[in-house]
């Protein structure tokens, strides 16, 4: 077993609703969406239109940014909208599926003799390549670079998370085959963290290099991980890949064909019945969770990083798990007033901290408006990274390209601040500072 990596920094949040380690079939959804702002940087250019017959596999659209990487459909029916925003952008495009889950054939590798190019081109041409990820920017990785390594977080310590032991149960030889794929790309093994005690099959995969964590979240953020194993530097190319997708890869490439179903964690406060559910990526929202009663917030991800979904839309691409907590939207007369014994913090404002095991029923409301954004030293202890978040964040309000450099923005993405986000005072969008800050070094560096 390698050594233990323990961070002492971070914050466990403690919610209703975590998912019962049960799971639930759900028939196929009638629609499914595959929409490029679940990425960041794509510019879609449309290969369909309306009334098209697709298979899972079939190009919905390329990016004008790289041709070569194509975003595919998820099942085999027809294209029934192209659903379009402000200035024509185009949203999301839906697919009717058609119960038959026909693939698009593509060729089995022997990955022992197939060459790195081999690989990359099948991933290109089923729409899997869009699951790697590169540091930094936390954009879709060029197919035309070579990373220094490829990383992989086999835990998400997030609240309510689901636990990938069990939603990845019986998947080891799937994940053994996706695990050799990266090693094809990365040209070496690639790095595996693994949560400390955790049971599972993850620490018994082969041709990896393993390491094991231990804290609290965000412990299981791979730009956490990342720093801790081989920090990246300027010039530095990593690319990541979530553990689920890796599965997804193995099956792929020992069937040559293309099956994006996973199992999710349906959890939150408001979920009827929180437990796991199998379901194709891009699939509504309402084929998993059924009618969502009014002034419930329906979040593809989890509660620090997740995107509010409508009721009618469809689970992001990127999305492990659907949360269901209250909305924000009562308004609680004198409520800075009251004791509050059942809202958390982080600090002892409220009388909740008498009760540190409590389990929260967490709204969206944030109980203040932004204000002054002024130095504290809060940041600090809850993000396990060698960085300075504040004199970052201010740099990147500054747009001080040097001191963004030198303060670690090539290091992190906006996960990385969710927390800090979670803690501030000043109620901040910090992962949208971020975000603004990762996007003005991509603008500078073209």
């Amino acid at each position: 077993m390698s050594k233990i990596i323990k961070l002492r920094k971070g914050l466990d949040i403690n919610l209703q609703g975590k998912a019962a380690e049960s799971l639930v079939e759900v028939p196929m959804a009638a629609e499914y969406a595959v929409s490029p702002l679940d990425y960041e940087g794509v510019t879609p250019k449309l290969l369909v239109k309306v009334g098209d017959k697709v298979k899972a596999g079939t190009p919905l659209f390329f990016d004008k940014n790289n041709t070569r990487v194509l975003y595919t459909s998820p099942v085999s029916g027809t294209v029934s909208a192209v659903n379009r925003g402000e200035k024509r952008k185009i949203l999301n495009v839906v697919v009717a599926a058609d119960g038959k889950q026909e693939s698009e054939e593509f060729a089995t590798l022997d990955l022992k003799k197939a060459k790195r190019e081999e690989v990359i081109e099948q991933l290109l041409k089923s729409g899997l390549w869009t699951t790697i990820l590169q540091r930094p920017y936390g954009i879709v990785a060029n197919p035309a670079d070579q990373p220094k390594a490829v990383f992989v977080s086999a835990f998400d310590s997030a609240p309510l998370a689901p636990n990938y032991n069990f939603a990845l149960k019986g998947e080891k030889a799937a994940l053994q085959k996706g695990v050799e794929v990266l090693a094809v790309l990365a040209g070496g093994k690639p790095h595996v963290s693994v949560l400390a005690n955790a049971e599972g099959e993850m620490a018994s995969l082969n041709g990896v290099e393993l390491h094991t964590f231990a804290g609290k979240h965000p412990v299981g953020n791979v730009g956490v991980q990342i720093h801790h194993i081989d920090p990246i530097s300027k010039g530095d190319i990593v690319w990541t890949v979530n553990i689920q997708d890796v599965a997804i890869m193995g099956r792929f490439v020992q069937t040559g064909k293309l099956d994006m179903s996973k199992t999710i964690a349906v959890a939150g406060s408001e979920a009827e019945k929180p437990c796991y559910k199998r379901v194709i990526a891009g699939a509504a929202v309402e084929s998993i969770v059924g009618n969502v009663k009014d002034g419930v917030r329906v979040i593809s991800g989890d509660v620090l990083t997740g995107v509010t979904t409508a009721k009618d839309g469809y689970l992001a691409a990127n999305a492990n798990m659907l949360t269901l907590i209250p909305e924000g939207d009562v308004y609680e007369f004198m409520g800075w007033a009251m004791p509050r014994f059942s809202k958390f913090s982080v600090s002892r404002a409220y009388f909740s901290w008498l009760f540190p095991k409590r389990k929260y029923n967490l709204n969206t409301n944030m109980n203040g408006e932004e204000r002054a954004f002024v130095v504290t030293g809060l940041y600090e202890k809850y993000l396990p990274m060698d960085i300075y978040p504040m004199h970052l964040l201010k740099a990147i309000m500054a747009g001080d390209l040097d001191k963004m450099e030198a303060l670690g923005i090539y290091e992190v993405v906006e996960e990385d601040f969710a927390l800090c986000e979670f803690v501030d005072p000043s109620k901040i969008d910090m992962q949208q500072v971020i975000r603004n800050g990762i996007n003005l070094m991509i603008k500078e560096g073209e």
